[in-house]
């Protein structure tokens, strides 16, 4: 059985839903502003999850970024949108979904001129069970400490995918799952 076609939800500058997309036409050198979100999982010992994209993805392949990205179906809630995507790329259940940056937004051209162009929530989320990431969005992965983290963003930029380090950069306070 193949996968139903990714929809995206596409925004006026301002953030009002203006349409949508099929997901495999708007990733281009000229990228509508759609709607997207960012997870950092973290462990039970407050390591976060971070993984390196596959090598067969159209954006950014091979660099190592957050935890997982993705898109929001037209009308799906934003916690089921992440509930759903970590179920597929990492093989994950996650709990305590909680939202870090409301206002995350960024605009970023990779190195084959292709186009990320977000209006992007930034969520964190606890890992409950263990990994079993889909080949064809990890690469590989690691849990590392939070400060390792920001060291290597901070050493090796370009090792990184460009919305993590302004990410991170954003972040206010320790970098850790947000608390209740």
């Amino acid at each position: 059985m193949s996968e139903i076609p990714e929809t995206v939800v596409l925004l006026a500058d301002d953030g009002t839903v203006i349409g949508t997309a099929p997901k495999a036409t708007v990733h281009t050198t000229d990228t509508p502003l759609h709607l997207a979100f960012s997870c950092h999982v973290f462990d039970n010992a407050g390591r976060v999850l971070v993984t390196r994209r596959a090598l067969g993805k159209k954006t950014w392949p091979g660099v190592w970024t957050n935890s997982f990205c993705g898109h929001p179906a037209p009308g799906e809630d934003t916690v089921q949108a992440i509930t759903r995507r970590a179920e597929r790329e990492l093989g994950l259940t996650l709990t305590d979904v909680r939202v870090a940056l409301p206002d995350f937004r960024y605009r970023a051209v990779d190195a084959s001129g292709i186009v990320e162009n977000e209006i992007c929530p930034v969520y964190t989320a606890r890992a409950n069970g263990e990994l079993n990431p889909a080949d064809d969005e990890v690469a590989e992965w690691a849990w590392v400490e939070p400060s390792e983290l920001r060291d290597a963003v901070e050493a090796t930029p370009f090792a990184f995918s460009p919305w993590l380090g302004w990410q991170l950069a954003a972040w206010q306070g320790d970098y850790a799952p947000v608390k209740q």
